[in-house]
Order: structure tokens, then sequence, then C-alpha cells
């Protein structure tokens, strides 16, 4: 891999080229573009671009999967240089270290940190630009730079007499000094930071124009896919492929690092000729993994004290004093991300270059893997970022694996070659999120309220073995296993948190809120298994374990009033409440749920209030809480991946299943108003969501769902527990 740079604040603050006529203002500029500069004034700078015209360029440094960022990070730079929004256009960043994560040091997407990360970078990019227009204009008129202020793709001098278009000043402000000082607006003073706008995308998205990766056409485009191990860590032991090269529009049969690949001239003919291959194959340690024995096995072991993740106080001297004790267990199967569009590459592999098309979110790693895999220089790896159908995680993989697949097959055919993985493969391809198990132990008060708390995690690592390790594990503790749990809010004076590293084998990524996709369930079921101990509303026992953090007090309080708290639901339905921080923002929500007459879960409406910290598209968050609650039902209804002979027994949306329209719940989501620095919102939505749904069956019914999915086996199951 090549040297990554880390730029600092300062570099970044460095902008202005004059780029033939036009104002291109970034950071920097991508080294391979600066000595192009003067060719004309279409090449883009960094973050941003002025034409003749009138068109104001972002280059976006994020992938878009979905989540908004091709609007909300335009929005940014729109509000500080005082763009006109309907010229406002976007394109892909290419992969340069002048858009790498602010954070990470590499150019990536994920974790709910784009708009956070980027609204200083971006907000300053745009006052740049703004004061250098205003100077420009002021120039021209020979007056003073206060008399000339931007306003909606002009500069307008103070008495109105005067205008002068951002495209006719482009010239001439790129001739100026960058201004290395640069003043935000305060929140009250915006005007397109807090307001509804029409998504960018939403135009190609609807008329066809829009490239997703398996959209990619190319001359001479082959079509290949993989035949993989059915197990996990399987090799291949011996093929033949003769029957396979007979299926007409067959090309060849490749072996790669991992498995067969059959090339053809289309999908269907690659697909008929993996059907016709003969494979052997060492299925490897993994080939009796059974699910059922992995849970006793993570039973066991959290009946041992784990590594200490979190402490205050002294837990066992508080428990032994509690005036009641009580003990319950959580378990989670692993989930496939699913995404809409399966993974997908296409690869172009050339003596002197490597061309790449990828809806990916992780651009560096990618590139320099394909880079390490053709033997040629990360600069002469080209890496187009196409739209994503989705996400969730499932294209952020550390090890490039889809990328990979479909660079060596293009090496080895030295032509332009996608790789398509069909649902299955997709589904049963591995890179899930990690089963888990949470234990917990708790004492009570006279009052009722927790005086000790003790939960132990087991999780497999996500992050062990990538290049993300050296920052999210230590002492042996991965924090995305722990997250949400380690840092609980409620105020128990005598708390340990505990985390054994379950063993690795099955591939794991992060999915949609990663950690806290299990860590909300367990910790807000279990406190409303505390606060019905105690005899005591759920929604005021929290309250009280809040008092001190008025954020999560604020969206839990919304939340119930908005639901109708302590009042009946629809249809007869009964409420439950969850609350949880992630990735900067707070989330409460309610959920009205029901219990068929075939002994299902009936959500009939879900109550969402959301604190992310100062918000830029309303439109979008109320979209994301909306999906994230599609999403999460999902997954808390049906989803779950298990395995029996090694072999995973999930394989389509037949029997992984998604929310189905008929499932579907009333939605509403009230937002907070905030002056408080932007949290994520991509994911914070999914993890109150299966807990207020399993504290509203409880409410609903008088049982327990420990175990996720909440099908009506688990129902059934729960019944015969009792």
């Amino acid at each position: 891999m090549n040297r990554i740079s880390n730029c600092s604040r300062r570099e970044f603050c460095k902008t202005g080229a004059l780029l033939g006529g036009g104002l291109v203002l970034g950071f920097y500029l991508p080294e391979k573009l600066a000595g192009a500069a003067a060719e004309g004034p279409f090449i883009p700078n960094a973050f941003i671009r002025i034409k003749r015209d009138e068109t104001v360029t972002i280059i976006i440094n994020k992938s878009e999967m979905g989540q908004g960022v091709y609007t909300a990070l335009p929005m940014l730079v729109a509000e500080e240089l005082e763009a006109d929004w309907q010229k406002i256009r976007i394109e892909a960043a290419p992969v340069d270290p002048a858009y790498n994560h602010t954070q990470w040091g590499i150019q990536g997407t994920g974790g709910s940190t784009s708009v956070r990360t980027s609204w200083e970078q971006l907000s300053r990019a745009g006052a740049a630009a703004r004061i250098m227009l205003e100077k420009a204009a002021a120039a021209i008129w020979q007056e003073d730079a206060g008399s000339c202020r931007a306003e909606k793709g002009f500069v307008v001098h103070r008495d109105g007499s005067r205008r002068l278009s951002f495209g006719e000043l482009a010239e001439k402000a790129a001739q100026l000094e960058v201004p290395q000082q640069v003043a935000l607006k305060q929140p009250g003073d915006c005007k397109v930071l807090g307001t509804p706008q029409k998504r960018l995308d939403t135009p190609d998205k609807t008329n066809g124009k829009a490239i997703y990766g398996i959209d990619v056409m190319l001359p001479g485009l082959l079509t290949a896919v993989v035949a993989r191990p059915p197990v996990f860590g399987g090799t291949v032991k011996g093929f033949d492929d003769s029957w396979a090269r007979k299926v007409p529009g067959v090309k060849a049969v490749v072996q790669i690092d991992r498995g067969v690949a059959v090339v053809a001239d289309h999908f269907p003919a690659a697909e008929r000729g993996r059907r016709a291959l003969k494979i052997g194959w060492d299925l490897g340690a993994l080939a009796r993994l059974d699910s059922n024995v992995q849970l006793q096995q993570y039973r066991q072991m959290a009946e041992k004290p784990g590594t200490v993740a979190a402490k205050r106080g002294d837990f066992a001297a508080a428990l032994a004093g509690a005036a009641r004790k009580i003990e319950a267990d959580y378990h989670f199967p692993y989930l496939a991300h699913a995404p809409m569009e399966p993974l997908n590459c296409v690869a172009d592999v050339r003596p002197d270059r490597c061309e790449i098309w990828v809806g990916t979110q992780l651009q560096t790693i990618d590139r320099d893997k394909a880079a390490a895999i053709t033997g040629l220089p990360p600069e002469k790896v080209i890496l187009h970022t196409t739209f994503l159908g989705c996400g969730f995680g499932r294209r952020a993989v550390a090890d490039s694996h889809f990328v990979s697949e479909a660079v060596q097959i293009a090496k080895a055919m030295k032509a332009p070659v996608k790789v398509i993985w069909t649902r299955e493969d997709d589904i049963r391809g591995g890179y899930y999120r990690p089963a888990a198990c949470s234990v917990f132990a708790a004492g009570l008060g006279a009052d009722g309220l927790p005086v000790a708390l003790r939960q132990r995690i087991v999780c497999q690592s996500i992050v062990k073995g990538t290049p993300f390790e050296g920052g999210l594990l230590k002492n042996g503790i991965d924090e995305t296993a722990v997250e949400g749990a380690a840092d609980s809010p409620y105020e128990i004076t005598d708390f340990l948190v505990e985390y054994h590293e379950a063993p690795a084998g099955v591939p794991v990524l992060w999915w949609r809120s990663v950690g806290h996709s299990h860590t909300a369930f367990a910790k807000e079921c279990f406190i409303d298994e505390l606060a019905h101990a105690a005899r005591q509303d759920p929604y005021a026992y929290r309250r009280k374990l809040l008092a001190n953090h008025p954020r999560q007090l604020g969206v839990l309080d919304l939340a119930a009033r908005k639901a109708g708290w302590g009042q009946p639901g629809t249809a007869g339905a009964f409420h439950g409440i969850a609350v949880h921080e992630s990735f900067g923002s707070h989330v409460a929500q309610v959920a009205e749920v029901s219990v068929t007459k075939k002994g299902s879960i009936k959500v009939h409406r879900v109550v969402c209030a959301v604190d992310c910290g100062r918000l830029v598209n309303p439109d979008t968050i109320e979209a994301q809480m909306e999906s994230a609650i599609v999403f999460g039902l999902s997954a808390a209804l049906h989803g779950q991946i298990t395995f029996k002979g090694g072999r995973v027994q999930q394989s389509n949306f037949d029997n992984y299943r998604i929310l189905g329209m008929d499932e579907m719940p009333q939605v509403e989501v009230y937002l907070v108003k905030s002056d408080e620095p932007p949290g994520g919102i991509g994911e914070p939505g999914v993890p109150p969501l299966a807990p207020a749904v399993a504290n509203a069956f409880f409410a609903a019914s008088g049982l327990r769902l420990r175990t996720l999915p909440m099908t009506p086996e688990a129902i059934k199951a729960a019944i015969r527990m009792v």
C-alpha cells in the first residue's frame, strides 16, 4: 500500500487556483490535477469549482448509498458560499489524499460521519470562496470589500445599484490571495441549512441516468460469477470445468483466491457455466459449525469474568447488599446486510493502468488492494465511485474482496470484466453482523432503582486483523462490540461491563449501527425488566436514571408525549419505549404493538424523536429515521443467519425476509432543534426500534422476548418457558 497522506487543518485551508478563467477552490488541488491547472476551467479542485456558465460544482468525497450526502454536503458549501441552489452540481471525487476522511486518514464513508466530519471543512471552503468573490467585485468596482455581499449566486453592492454573477467574477477571484481565517455564520443566520431541500440525486435516479456499479457497460465487457466455498474458510481441492466450457457464451474458467470464476459474454451464460462446474472442496475447520451449538458456547463463555470494558465502583459488593437481584441473558443472530443492489465490480487491467468502477465505501483501501494485485503504482489505478444501491456497511470491507475478485479475473482475461454476485451469493457470502450474547446481573435498592449492574458481552471482533484494529481494538476490547453498553448513560453507581471475544471464522463486518444494534436491545430491554420488577412505569423509570442527561431526556419526553404514553394505543395496541445514543445523536422511539391471533407481532405505529444536533436537511433526517425503522423492524421480526453443518441456511428473500408492505407501521418523526455539533443520522434510528417493540410486546402479553428475531416460533418458546 502507498503511504497515506494526512493533511493538517492549515493545509486544508490553503485554497485557490486560476484554471483558465474559472475559480477552483478547495484545500489543495490533487497532485495529479495540479499540473493540468492551466488547461481549462473544467478541471476540478479539491471541493469547489465555479464555471463561467454559473454552475457551482461540488466534488463529493463520500459515497452516496441512499443516505443523502450528495445533497447534505453541497448544502454546507452553498450556505457559506451564498450560492444559488439551482446552480449546484455534484461530482464524485477521485481517489486522492485531498479527499481523505478527516478522521480516518483514508478516503471512505461510514460510521454516520459524513456530515459531522465534513461540516467545518466544507463550510470553511464555502466561506473562503465567498470572501474571494466579494473582494473580486470590490476590486472591479474600486470599492471597499465591506461594501459588497454575496447572495444567491451574485455579489451585490450594498446600495443595490450593481451586481456581478459568480461566473463573471470567477477569473478575477481566482487571482486573489486565499483568506487564511474565515468566520462561519451563526445558526440563526443560515438560509439553507435547517431547511428542507430537494435531493440533487433524485432526478437522475428517477429518469434512469444514475449509474450504479451494476449498470456499468464498456466495449468488450465480459461478465463473471464466482463459485465460492460452501463453508467459510474452505478451499478448492480441484475442479472439472469441461462441462462449463461447453456452455455457449462461456469464455474461460479461472481459479482465483476465493474460488473458481466462470467468465462469459453475459450473465446467464456465466451462471449456467458455474452450475456446470464440478468442484472438490476442502471444507476446513468450520465444516461442523452449528448455530445451536454456538449459542451454548457463548452462554458458557458468559458464565466467566471477561475483560473489563467499563467499571465504576464495586459491583460485587453492591450486588451483595441489594434488596433484590435480577438476571437475564439476551441472544442475537448473525445478520446479513442484504442491500438491494448485490455486490458487483467492473475492472479493466492493462499493462500500464487499471481502471475500476464500483460502489464502495472504502476507496483508498480498494485502490491500494488493486495496485498490489496488478503490481502497478497506486497512481496508475483509477477508481470511479458509482452510486451504491444501499450499503449498510457491506461495501466497507477491509480486505476489498469483491474488488479483488474483479481485478484478479480482469488481469487473467486481459479484458474488462464485471463480477456480479447473485442474491444467494450475497446472503451466503458472509461479512455479517456478528452473533452476540449479553448476560446481565443487577441489584435493586429499596426504592427500586438499580444499585449494581453488570453486563457480559460475547461477540466476535469486527476490527481484529483489519487496518482499523489499531484505533478500535484496545487492551483486548473491540470498541465496536461494547459501544452503547460501556458508555451507557444510565446513572448506576456500581457498574461493570465485561467483554469476551468470541472465536473467529465466520466473516463479520459493521452492519447498520454496528455494536449498537445489539447492545441497545439488551440495555433497553433489561432496563424495562428492572422497571417492571420495581413496579414502576418504564418511561418514568428511565427519567430517574437519566436525570443529568438533558438531550436523552429531551427525546425521551418528546417521543412519549407525541405517542400519548399512558393512554390506550391504536386499535388496542400497547406501548413500549426505548432511548439510545449512537454516533453523536440521541433517538427515542415508542412502538405500538399488538399480538395477532396467529401469535405474531403486529407493529401499528412507531413514534420517533431525534436530536442530531444542528440540522442540515430535515427531509433527509426524517427519511433516514423512516428507513432505519424499516431496516430495524425487518431484522427484529425476521432477520437471522443460521448455520448447520457449516453451511448458511438462508439464501434469498424468501427465507431471509425483509419487512413487507402489509407489515409497515405508521411512522412519525419529530426533530429536536439544537445548536449542538451535528451528529450522525444514517444509523442512530436503528438501535431503539427492536427494544421498543419487544417492550411493547411485553406490555401486551406479559412475555419477555430475549432472543432476536421475534418470530412466532420465538413467541411460542417464550410461552413454554413461563
